[in-house]
């Protein structure tokens, strides 16, 4: 087996280049950011039994995921968002572990703690991608067997094998959070538990998440026209603010409270989707891995998609006979599995912004 070439040091990237490394294969990590701190990993996620923890046993890391996980994450609340009323809360029983919680950038740091030195070469922005070769942006290019596209929603490498381009879905994500919770918000600390907080209503919703900071980091979720923010300045945390207290009014006090107390800003988040299915003729040097592949709705599948498509693909390339043959027998795996799980993903979506208080698609 030869060199191999990961672009994007998401989680399924990562994920793949550790199992590689298991296996004694070269494998490079291009990434276009400067350093593993140049921006905030986002929040929390939950890694499921059948993927996101199986994906971490391949990786041999399942130990020290555990040592960081919270089980008492998975605590899920519904609120009804007009009376306040808690109609439901589900804490998980003790040795409950089928989805423990996770901050996305401690297991970002665990993934790029386990690989060698140097692996991951920061700053390295691709200009163009063929089957075997990378264009950087300074005029190199570097030859490979295999480029794996693991950069995401945007991702170049796809542009390479499929030209196909994500979709705004007609919903929109507006984040903000809410800093050392407990003792600068114990009222919302107490109201958005352990876990996850869900509230929602005609089309409307508002999900809270705490992390292992103590930081409660917050979403406000409706459908809306993808130019609905035009003329909205979210550099002015004011303006939006008073855009979204209009848009939820005769909620509850309580559950308006999260939008009152945002500690920093507000970031604007269109939610974009790949259609479905999106899958590909099998094209020798290229692949592609988690949002790069199947870009879904984040109700909770995306990140565990990511680290399983990365362990598959590198258990596939350390044992067949050759790089063609792992990459059709990766893809003939994953491809079926992500459109399967795009189509409920779809679904899932109306689901988080019915009027089901306890349908808790996210």
């Amino acid at each position: 087996m030869n060199s191999i070439a990961i672009v994007g040091a998401g989680l399924g990237g990562l994920a793949c280049a550790r199992v590689l490394q298991l296996h004694g294969i070269d494998v490079t990590v291009f990434e276009q950011e400067p350093s593993a701190g140049f921006r905030p990993q986002g929040g929390t996620l939950d890694l499921h039994g059948d993927t996101g923890q199986v994906a971490m046993r391949t990786a041999e890391l399942y130990e020290p995921f555990r040592a960081l996980a919270r089980p008492e994450g998975q605590q899920m609340r519904a609120i009804d968002p007009l009376t306040g009323e808690v109609v439901m809360n589900e804490v998980p029983e003790e040795g409950d572990d089928s989805r423990p919680e996770i901050d996305r950038g401690q297991l970002r740091g665990l993934l790029l703690d386990s690989l060698t030195p140097g692996t991951v070469q920061w700053g390295r922005s691709i200009t163009d991608v063929t089957p075997g070769r990378l264009t950087f942006d300074d005029g190199s290019t570097a030859d490979f067997d295999l480029i794996v596209g693991a950069d995401g929603a945007w991702s170049r490498v796809r542009r390479a094998l499929t030209g196909v381009r994500p979709e705004y879905s007609g919903v929109t994500f507006v984040e903000f959070g809410l800093d050392d919770a407990d003792r600068r918000h114990p009222g919302l600390a107490a109201l958005a538990g352990q876990g996850t907080l869900m509230t929602k209503v005609g089309g409307k919703a508002l999900v809270a998440q705490r992390t292992s900071t103590g930081h409660i980091r917050c979403y406000a979720v409706f459908y809306a026209p993808e130019d609905w923010a035009t003329g909205l300045d979210f550099a002015d945390p004011a303006a939006v603010r008073a855009n979204l207290l209009e848009r939820y009014a005769g909620w509850h006090p309580s559950l308006l409270a999260f939008l009152h107390d945002v500690d920093g800003g507000f970031t604007h988040r269109p939610l974009q989707v790949l259609p479905v299915p999106h899958a590909w003729t099998g094209t020798p040097g290229l692949t592609l891995l988690g949002d790069a592949a199947h870009l879904m709705p984040p109700l909770g599948v995306g990140a565990n998609l990511a680290l399983l498509d990365g362990t598959e693909l590198a258990t596939a390339l350390a044992t067949s006979a050759s790089v063609g043959d792992a990459v059709r027998a990766y893809e003939a795996g994953m491809l079926p599995r992500s459109i399967e799980t795009a189509k409920a993903c779809a679904g899932g979506l109306h689901d988080l912004l019915s009027d089901d208080l306890r349908s808790m698609a996210a």
